[in-house]
């Protein structure tokens, strides 16, 4: 079974891509063929500073071998080294009709925050599409609000095995995570894009000071608060024990308890799961030539399949090459 995903280089990662996607592609990599890609192409639609791409793409390398990515079990590589996904996502769009990306409401979402629209933006899923489709990926692990792009990618693959009347793009099925959305401090999907995320790897200091900045309601201390409405416990229940769990709920329902002590709770759970994490990272930063050997191994692998499938396309669609003109 192969597994595909990929997490853009557009800032700093924070506790909504571990625990909505990181955690669980380094839990498949134990029983499935796992790819995981870098998105920098896909960043370009919010990061226009080079430096930064270039930073934010070794950051996201360093996190995930940070938090137990094993190179030896799955490919770790960056976007922009597997050329064939460009090439691929041109050629989707040749049979993709503009009604469908109007349809997405990532897209939609994106323009509602006052993120500046482009055709980069727009056309995001059909590049999407292309990560997935050329690796004949089998499982796509998302939240719920990525399913549609996933059902979009199917779309997209039925209209070009339609109209070349072949079966070369596999249909992929999206693999849902337990964790679907995970909140921000205030409320919120977290996001880069709102500006409302929990760094991954802040120091002790200001990871607790950003937990403690979590929007709640204002029910008095000595009532009984409802934890199934509360974003402090949402984020708690993702990290802590079934134990911690029950007996944080416990006092939730009994009154008594201020949220300012469940946002001290979850500072202590959050600082537990990420301090290993954080100590791993810094020695992987000084490290450098071993960061670019994974990504280098990871990229020469997934290429190969890259090339393999757009070869396939190009002679599903009449498109030639160099190589295939008779000498």
């Amino acid at each position: 079974m192969r597994v595909l995903s990929g997490i853009q280089s557009s800032g700093k990662l924070h506790l909504g891509n571990y625990l909505g996607a990181m955690k669980q592609h380094i839990e498949l990599q134990h029983d499935s063929e796992c790819f995981f890609f870098i998105a920098n192409f896909h960043a370009l639609t919010t990061v226009h500073d080079p430096e930064l791409i270039r930073a934010y793409t070794r950051d996201v390398a360093l996190d995930y071998l940070a938090l137990g990515l094993d190179p030896e079990k799955a490919c770790l590589f960056r976007q922009s080294d597997i050329p064939e996904v460009t090439e691929l996502t041109w050629i989707l769009m040749t049979v993709t009709g503009k009604g469908l990306l109007e349809r997405a409401t990532s897209y939609k979402d994106k323009l509602a925050k006052g993120i500046n629209s482009s055709m980069g933006l727009f056309c995001y899923p059909v590049l999407m599409a292309a990560d997935i489709l050329v690796y004949r990926s089998d499982l796509v692990p998302v939240g719920k609000d990525q399913v549609q792009h996933i059902e979009m990618t199917q779309d997209i693959a039925g209209y070009f095995n339609n109209t070349y009347h072949c079966e070369v793009l596999k249909r992929p099925e999206p693999k849902l995570n337990e964790a679907m959305i995970v909140p921000g401090v205030d409320g919120q999907k977290m996001s880069k894009s709102y500006g409302n995320t929990i760094n991954l790897f802040d120091e002790p200091g200001p990871l607790r000071k950003r937990i403690m900045s979590i929007k709640t309601d204002s029910t008095p201390l000595e009532a009984p608060k409802n934890p199934q409405n509360c974003n402090v416990f949402a984020l708690y229940r993702l990290m802590a024990s079934a134990e911690e769990v029950q007996a944080l709920e416990e006092r939730y329902l009994a009154g008594g308890m201020g949220y300012g002590e469940a946002k001290k709770q979850l500072a202590v759970v959050a600082e537990r799961l990420l301090a290993p994490a954080r100590e791993r990272r810094e020695r992987l930063v000084t490290d450098r030539d071993y960061v670019e050997d994974v990504l280098a191994t990871s990229a020469r692998k997934a290429r190969g399949i890259a090339r393999q499938v757009v070869a396939e396309v190009y002679d599903a669609c009449g498109i030639t090459t160099i190589k295939d003109v008779p000498r």
